[in-house]
């Protein structure tokens, strides 16, 4: 009996989702440092790694919160090389996964149109 239903297509939707997973896991520090300076420069407030500034924004003093945003950066040692390992690992399945998922769709191919017995020309046969 032949199958007739479509092959399925790859799928790529979620290999790019885990790959913006991975991507925004990676630089999520970077995003705090940048959080942080945006508003410090907004305000004019002073953010070091050293200590706590103050800084009122509003009648609030959101120093700590700020210092607090500017240390996770730190967490950058752990998740770029991390992502690194991750994308790295990513990678492999996907092309492991493709050249599978692209010989079972070849051999699906194959039963669903089996190649004929080509018939041998006799008439040019001296």
């Amino acid at each position: 009996m032949i199958n007739t239903k479509e092959p399925r297509r790859f799928p790529w939707i979620w290999y790019v989702l885990a790959l913006f997973v991975i991507v925004a896991f990676a630089f999520a520090p970077i995003g705090s440092v940048i959080l942080c300076a945006w508003i410090a420069n907004a305000h004019g407030c002073k953010v070091d790694e050293g200590s706590i500034h103050p800084c009122i924004i509003d009648g609030h003093d959101y120093g700590d919160l700020l210092y607090q945003l500017g240390v996770m950066g730190w967490f950058m040692l752990a998740t770029i090389p991390g992502g690194l390992v991750a994308f790295a690992s990513w990678l492999i399945f996907l092309i492991l996964h493709r050249i599978a998922w692209k010989k079972r769709v070849a051999a699906e191919f194959l039963l669903r149109f089996p190649r004929r017995p080509r018939q041998h020309d006799r008439s040019n046969c001296d």
